[in-house]
């Protein structure tokens, strides 16, 4: 009986100190598998971390990106886009085109055969091309991030409007070129003509080629003045004062600087603007934009016609026209004609004239406040301009009524000031 009680006891021992173990064992188990969780975790966050940072670096880069003035595209080595900039998506509308073939998206031969060559040749590249009617100037950048894939840099510079200028400074300095050669070389004829008279010259000779000396002479200030009054409104320089002024005045005295021009071509200067008519405006300025059109009139009016200057009210303002009958504008070309250095055809112009005229009257008559606009030849033979101007009694709506020129203090006017810009 105490042999088995004895046994009993140590067989109770046993399986206690076993218990004992496998709880020291499964204990120490946990302790590892804490460990390992505490370093998973550990690990985990840094990987979100590094997905953060990661995350944070490609927005940091697209609103980078969308901030330059410039498109800008991340292609792979598939050509498909990767990354682009607000800018660059103007390209492809409303579509998102992440994903996507660029051969696919655009069609342009220029600029496939562009990213393509960058590939192969691994280095930087320049072109200029035109995609959608606009002309841009782009350059390439292989990028490698990893060793194992490259990527494609695409910089896009919009310059259309650079090129328009371009295009409009070659034609002005070809179209001054013309009209100064023309009355000096007209000059230079007249006056060795008259030394070269083999006997005394007759006083009546002599008088028409003075006469013809003056004519194109005023085509010389003429183009003076036109490229003055250019440059001083490019540079904002040139200053309005709108005061209550007769309008018939401004006509009459319009036409008195054009009668001997209009003389010679025996042209009638025919003015049938009311008496009571009173504007608010610049006077020196507003006579500018009749003379301008009574030029335009009188140099392109048959010779013995007459050149017709009304006038009308409606509400707040008044509308002058000029009417002569010449050639006319085309209807398609009635909104080109007020654009800077914009010659219309040659049934119009005779490609002769700078292009400036009519757009210093265009930026005159909207600083005023008015409209400027010509009716086609469709409506009925000859050239026919109209503009608007604010009454007298009209309250000039204008956001910066003091304006100052250049180191110069503030300049107001009597009634109110603007710049023309």
């Amino acid at each position: 009986m105490e042999a088995l009680l004895v046994a009993a006891i140590a067989l109770a021992v046993g399986l206690a100190f076993g218990a004992y173990r496998q709880r020291r064992r499964l204990k120490s188990l946990e302790t590892v598998i804490d460990d390992r969780d505490a370093a998973i975790g550990q690990l985990q966050s840094q990987l979100d971390e590094a997905q953060r940072e990661n995350q944070q670096g490609e927005a940091l880069s697209v609103n980078i990106a969308d901030l330059s003035f410039d498109t800008v595209l991340i292609l792979d080595e598939d050509l498909s886009i990767v990354m682009l900039n607000r800018r660059a998506r103007r390209l492809f509308g409303e579509a998102n085109p992440i994903g996507e073939r660029l051969p696919d998206l655009v069609e342009s031969a220029e600029l496939l055969s562009l990213a393509q060559m960058a590939l192969r040749e691994d280095e930087s590249l320049e072109e200029h091309f035109v995609i959608q009617g606009k002309n841009y100037r782009a350059r390439t950048q292989v990028i490698m991030p990893i060793q194992s894939q490259r990527f494609i840099g695409i910089g896009m510079q919009d310059i259309t409007e650079l090129v328009s200028l371009n295009r409009a400074r070659r034609d002005l300095v070809a179209n001054i070129s013309h009209e100064l050669r023309t009355p000096i070389t007209r000059i230079r004829l007249i006056i060795e003509g008259l030394f070269l008279e083999a006997d005394k010259p007759k006083r009546k000779a002599s008088i028409q080629s003075l006469k013809e000396i003056a004519m194109e002479t005023d085509a010389l200030l003429w183009l003076a003045q036109e490229l003055l009054d250019l440059s001083m409104i490019e540079s904002g320089e040139a200053i309005l004062r709108l005061v209550k002024t007769p309008l018939k005045q401004l006509v009459d005295e319009a036409i008195g600087r054009l009668e001997s021009q209009a003389a010679m071509r025996d042209l009638h200067i025919v003015s049938q603007a009311p008496q009571r008519y009173e504007v608010l405006c610049d006077a020196d300025q507003l006579r500018r934009v009749l003379v301008n059109l009574l030029h335009n009139a009188v140099k392109w009016s048959p010779k013995g016609e007459a050149i017709t200057i009304t006038a009308s009210e409606q509400a707040d303002e008044i509308t002058i026209s000029i009417f002569d009958k010449g050639p006319g504008i085309p209807d398609e070309l009635r909104s080109r004609v007020f654009e800077r250095f914009y010659q219309a055809d040659a049934s119009r112009s005779g490609d002769e004239g700078t292009g400036l005229g009519l757009a210093i009257c265009k930026h005159i008559i909207e600083a005023h406040g008015g409209r400027i606009w010509a009716e086609g030849n469709s409506q009925g033979k000859g050239g026919h301009f109209l503009f608007t101007v604010l009454k007298a009694e009209a309250t000039f709506q204008d956001e910066a009524p003091i304006i100052s020129s250049g180191d110069q203090s503030p300049v107001v006017a009597a009634d109110a000031a603007t710049a023309l810009d």
